[in-house]
């Protein structure tokens, strides 16, 4: 694509449609992905199960256009208690299995022809009503839901990305947690999964001179992770291998056959969305390959991170899209409060104000129904259910 060209964007009813048939799909997988999650089920299998009906609902749309691209936008990853992100191991690796208690993050993406729309969800394995979840686990788990809220309810136009770093701190130290350092929330563009706007996570960093501050915009998009920690906020790398890597816009003539052969295959099946390692044609050539890509930056990879030993990481993550008609969260799906009971409270009057907001756009009728209505014609499916009241739950798809 030529530099002056301007990216599509959610100005366009058809863009709205796209990532919001993304939307439905990833919404639909991370459900059944959440049901499957039982004690002793081999994470390995979730995160293969994950991948394969990402594939198969993104196969089902836009089956005429032979040209439009769609499918994963980000693999399904499983990383439970300590373990911050992007677990998802290999056949060649050891595998690890769910126990009863676990917190359980799931993450995942797809795309409808570029247009991405990702998701992360926390809870507990074995968690009722009866039995809800308490201490520094339900701390983690509470933490993580409300600064998340707060910032769907900030990340709007007008707004300064700041605001949202500060505000999920604040949440974060009213339940004694700590937001985990090195984590970015993305601006989504067509084919690109990380653009240049960002919100970090961290105070620190974002408070640093090298971090821009900017205002959100009208017909934006964005990815807003919220990753928070009952432990300090680091993060490092363990003995898991890196398994998910996405292709970068640097070049380099690459010395090895297997290097360029894995390059090629990347950017012919997977262009410039993360893909798993585990998913290329031949997993033992793709690991051979991938090293020298990465050494000279033309493969960029996501680390399996972890906090310290004994600690708990939770984590939701949203797609919204910033319409004329407010803010509308497109992914996710809805949190049972009732299930986690945590002894502490937010306090501060700003943020308490902030989470009584409505976070439902004003309704766009006409427009909602015709996208709607394209959605379901093109997914053959139901349009997935709307939470009407924002307090009770968030929303699915609006």
């Amino acid at each position: 694509m030529v530099e002056s060209e301007e990216l599509p964007t959610i100005a366009d009813d058809l863009v709205v449609t796209k990532y919001k048939m993304a939307a439905e799909i990833v919404n639909k997988v991370l459900k059944e992905m959440v049901e499957a999650c039982k004690p002793g089920c081999s994470v390995r299998d979730l995160c293969i199960l994950g991948d394969k009906k990402l594939v198969e609902e993104t196969g089902k749309a836009f089956k005429k256009d032979k040209k439009l691209t769609k499918g994963i936008a980000f693999p399904t990853c499983v990383s439970c208690n300590n373990c911050i992100c992007h677990y998802s191991p290999l056949n060649s690796e050891p595998d690890s299995t769910l126990s009863d208690g676990d917190l359980v993050k799931l993450d995942m993406g797809a795309h409808i022809d570029g247009f991405i729309a990702v998701v992360a969800h926390s809870f507990v394995i074995g968690a009722s009503a009866d039995n809800p979840v308490t201490g520094r686990k339900a701390d983690a788990m509470m933490a993580a839901h409300l600064a998340s809220e707060a910032a769907l309810r900030l990340v709007k136009p007008g707004n300064e990305n700041l605001e949202v770093t500060e505000t999920v701190h604040k949440v974060g130290e009213a339940f004694e947690c700590k937001p985990v350092e090195g984590m970015v929330s993305h601006q989504l563009e067509q084919n690109k999964i990380d653009g240049d706007k960002t919100i970090l996570h961290s105070l620190t960093e974002a408070q640093s001179k090298e971090h821009d501050t900017f205002n959100f915009g009208l017909h934006e998009a964005y990815a807003v992770d919220v990753l928070v920690s009952t432990g300090d906020g680091t993060n490092k790398e363990k003995d898991s291998k890196t398994v998910i890597f996405k292709k970068t816009d640097m070049t380099y003539m690459l010395k090895m056959k297997t290097s360029r052969e894995f390059l090629s295959q990347v950017t012919k099946t997977y262009g410039s969305m993360p893909f798993n390692l585990r998913n290329m044609a031949e997993e033992k050539k793709a690991r051979m390959g991938v090293v020298e890509c990465v050494k000279h930056q033309v493969i960029q990879p996501f680390h399996v991170l972890y906090e310290k030993e004994g600690t708990f990481v939770a984590q939701f993550k949203f797609t919204v899209l910033l319409m004329p008609n407010g803010p509308q969260k497109i992914t996710g799906l809805p949190f049972d409060a009732a299930l986690y009971k945590s002894e502490k409270t937010i306090e501060d009057g700003e943020i308490q104000t902030l989470l009584k907001q409505s976070a439902n756009p004003k309704a766009a009728k006409k427009k909602k129904k015709a996208a709607e209505k394209a959605v379901s014609e093109e997914t053959a499916e139901k349009p997935v259910e709307v939470v009407e009241d924002m307090d009770a739950a968030p929303t699915l798809v609006e």
